[in-house]
């Protein structure tokens, strides 16, 4: 169909379209939220293909909430970061019966009362996100992140038939609304999805919760739209207005403004009734569409919910009442070790394959060596095996065979077993200390690197990075200023121009402060702040790897665990050999600023920063290098810690949450007067 000039649409197309529009999205509301739907799959496509037709012949009429508009962006670069307006705290998970009756003593006595009426829901198993309606349309989506700050994911949500672009303003939504909500696959899709995967030769996901969570984080939304994701919504975070005074009228104003919510909940009057709502959903999750792991217990009246209030992670008057995990029994074939991309070793059972709820495992973790002494699991053993939280394999038992011979208990080895280095230990867990050469790490070690906070190599992303090092040209982190046009230009993805971008970017790389490179090279447990208090401390590269323990111990910040880590990783000949090598390629170090740290008086030491809005004299990352500097913190965002947030020019939700905790308040000019900036 050919496009329409602008203002050409004739009255009659107008209402067609708006009729289209509120006819998809009243059947996409029966669907999805009332779960009883009207019309056939194939008749709501044909009223879709009819939208889709007009829209596409008078362009100037479409509209950003219409159902057309679904349909996924141009890819993203990176998904950017978005603080949320309230933090999206966890939930206390219990498994035991006597767990939950001493919850329900508790919020009994600290509110005084001699009954409390609960709701009881299913704990979905997916992806906690933000979403935000603004005048009753959706405008922003977030990832739950850190519960302080998530990954925008706005034009990925957008695709979601379940989630409506419009509120239904029938209903009166209120002009402002942020609900929290869980994104997750049904079954049935998951393993038609799983099965495509396959047949195309690519890798299938281990269960519903990470398919969700890798397809909504895509940078590409054409590809999010291409999974069957589904959104169940729960709570209201924030709204304009006078909140419901109830969290079960909260779920009916939802579901009445054209948000889908959980149609498996029950109105508890007494804590029996949850009980007998938590066995009811354990009897029927094998039936479900969707995979539950327990049931959310909450105390329904608002009010009580804040006179019990929150802890720092969750709230205290609400909890994840978790299921029995699933159980089979089977046999232990032998324990290996497997090197992550970080560098931990993890002990792991390669069973006898046996069927756990629906799901065939052949392999357990064993988490730790602790764990794996403390259950005494050996080679040859019958083990009881489940799904932790319905997802992992664990092995949660060893089941004593009468007449066996056991095998020699299982040790962790000294090297690491992928690439020979020295193996350290840091509490429970093991690692190898090879960082820049391991083979089982280089991947991940090759795009921490090359990360923004690191040497910032543009155009080093993950594609690439897995191709140098699937063809073996890059095999340590040194190997990356070896690299030849000719050689990049056999890579995918890569012409002339690119080819050209990309060795300029490495020859820039060169030249890099001291604390980016302690970060590039991915020491345990050394990320930006304590790169920066070491550099700041030691200034040069050969003052820190001729460092020990004890000096290491000395310096503020710096306690037993990380200088272990550093001892550990600068010891190790492998690491020390890249760096001379790094060295010899032409890496240099850009002295710091001022010299090492003690030339600074560290006048902010234990004190931390907030900054928000626009500084007139200082630049937002210069106001807090300052800030670490001069011995103090500067933190993203607002907490009951925080001991002063700095406000330029138009602040943002910062400012709000320090005046809702009490946090002093400073002026940039304030800031600077404290600081003795002039002097």
């Amino acid at each position: 169909m050919t496009a329409k000039a602008p203002g050409a649409a004739p009255p009659e197309v107008r209402h067609r379209i708006d009729a289209l529009r509120q006819a998809i999205r009243r059947h996409d509301y029966l669907y999805y939220v009332k779960d009883r739907p009207e019309i056939s799959d194939a008749e709501y496509d044909r009223l879709f293909k009819e939208l889709c037709d007009l829209e596409a012949a008078y362009p100037d009429l479409v509209t950003t909430d219409s159902p057309t508009q679904r349909i996924g962006a141009p890819p993203l670069e990176e998904l950017g970061k978005v603080p949320h307006e309230r933090p999206m705290r966890s939930l206390d998970s219990i498994t035991d019966l006597d767990e939950v009756l001493a919850f329900d003593k508790r919020v009994r006595r600290e509110l005084g009362v001699e009954a409390v009426e609960y709701t009881a829901e299913p704990k979905f198993d997916g992806l906690s996100v933000e979403l935000v309606y603004e005048r009753g349309l959706f405008v922003r989506g977030a990832t739950r992140g850190d519960g302080l700050i998530g990954e925008d994911v706005t034009v990925n949500l957008r695709t979601l038939r379940s989630l409506p672009l419009r509120l239904r303003a029938e209903a009166n939504p209120p002009e402002h609304l942020v609900v929290r909500g869980e994104v997750y696959m049904r079954l049935e899709d998951f393993q038609k999805l799983n099965r495509r995967l396959t047949e195309r030769g690519e890798e299938a996901f281990a269960n519903p919760r990470n398919a969700s969570s890798g397809s909504l984080r895509q940078l590409d939304s054409r590809i999010t739209k291409e999974r069957p994701l589904v959104i169940t919504c729960y709570e209201i975070m924030a709204c304009s207005g006078s909140p419901e005074p109830t969290h079960w009228e909260e779920l009916s104003a939802l579901a009445d403004w054209g948000l889908p919510v959980p149609v498996q909940r029950r109105l508890c009057p007494r804590v029996e009734d949850l009980l007998a709502f938590h066995a009811q959903m354990e009897a029927l999750r094998d039936t479900l569409p969707f995979e539950i792991d327990g049931i959310v217990v909450k105390v329904n009246r608002r009010d009580w919910q804040n006179a019990l209030g929150e802890k720092s992670r969750s709230p205290r008057w609400a909890i994840a009442y978790k299921f029995a995990p699933r159980k089979g029994v089977t046999q232990v074939q032998d324990i290996v070790v497997s090197v992550g991309r970080t560098g931990t070793l993890t002990p792991v059972a390669l069973l006898k394959p046996v069927e756990v709820g629906g799901v065939t495992i052949s392999r357990a973790t064993l988490h730790n060596a602790d764990e794996v002494a403390r259950k005494d699991v050996r080679i040859g053993d019958t083990v009881k095996v489940e799904r932790a939280g319905d997802v992992i394999p664990d092995i949660a038992e060893r089941v004593p065979v009468r007449g066996e011979r056991r095998a020699e208990p299982f040790r962790m080895p000294a090297h690491c077993p992928v690439c020979g280095s020295a193996v350290a230990r840091e509490g429970a867990y093991y690692y190898c200390t090879g960082k820049t050469t391991c083979p089982a790490q280089l991947k991940g070690a090759l795009e921490h690197f090359a990360s923004k906070t690191a040497l910032n190599i543009e155009g080093l992303g993950k594609k690439t990075v897995a191709q140098l090092v699937d063809r073996g040209l890059v095999r340590n982190l040194a190997d990356l200023y070896t690299l030849t046009k000719d050689q990049i230009l056999t890579l995918e993805g890569f012409a002339d121009r690119s080819a050209t971008l990309l060795l300029d970017a490495i020859e820039r790389s060169k030249r890099v402060r001291l604390d980016r490179l302690l970060i590039g090279l991915g020491i345990y447990q050394v990320g930006e702040h304590i790169a920066r208090v070491l550099a700041r401390r030691f200034g040069t590269l050969e003052a820190l790897m001729a460092a020990d323990r004890g000096t290491f111990e000395s310096v503020h910040e710096i306690g037993p665990e990380i200088a272990s880590s550093l001892v550990s990783f600068f010891s190790e000949v492998h690491n020390r050999r890249v760096i001379d090598r790094l060295r010899t390629l032409g890496v240099t170090i850009e002295a710091e600023e001022g010299g090492p740290a003690p030339a600074q008086p560290e006048r902010l030491r234990g004190k931390t920063f907030v900054f928000t809005g626009t500084m007139e004299r200082l630049g937002r990352e210069e106001a807090k290098e300052l800030v670490e500097r001069l011995g103090g913190r500067a933190a993203a965002s607002v907490s009951k810690r925080t001991d002063y947030v700095v406000a330029g020019a138009e602040p943002g939700s910062k400012l709000d949450e320090a005046r809702r905790l009490g946090v002093r308040v400073l002026t940039e000019a304030e800031f600077l007067d404290l600081i003795g900036a002039d002097s």
